[in-house]
């Protein structure tokens, strides 16, 4: 990912419409590009600190909440990874389930003198 596609996905990062594919690789050149990282920083102080003045919450550790809106972020990517993988390793015990229970009635066939 370049600068320019990861400034153009700071404000949808921060308003969480990215994809999960644009989530991860905006995450990534975030984490080496100090200049984007820097972009986002400034978008995010200036949204949160908006939405802190129309609700008037007294929280402004902004770089925490930046901080934590990272780390969350994150997680849902290793939860997603996670559930990819979960979706694989029952993929494979059926198609295991499947073929060996094929080869099972095949055996059964033959003992019958069903096949050849």
């Amino acid at each position: 990912m370049t600068c320019k596609e990861a400034e153009r996905l700071v404000i949808p990062y921060i308003n969480d419409e990215l994809t999960d594919e644009e989530l991860k690789e905006f995450l990534e050149h975030t984490q080496t590009c100090s200049d984007c990282m820097e972009e986002l920083e400034i978008y995010f102080t200036i949204e949160a600190g908006i939405m802190q003045l129309d609700s008037e919450t007294g929280n402004y550790n902004i770089k925490g909440a930046l901080e934590a809106a990272l780390e969350q972020s994150r997680q849902r990517l290793q939860f997603i990874q996670l559930i990819k993988i979960a979706r694989y390793a029952v993929s494979t015990v059926c198609v295991m389930a499947l073929v060996i229970t094929v080869l099972l009635q095949c055996r059964i066939w033959l003992q019958l003198g069903l096949l050849g």
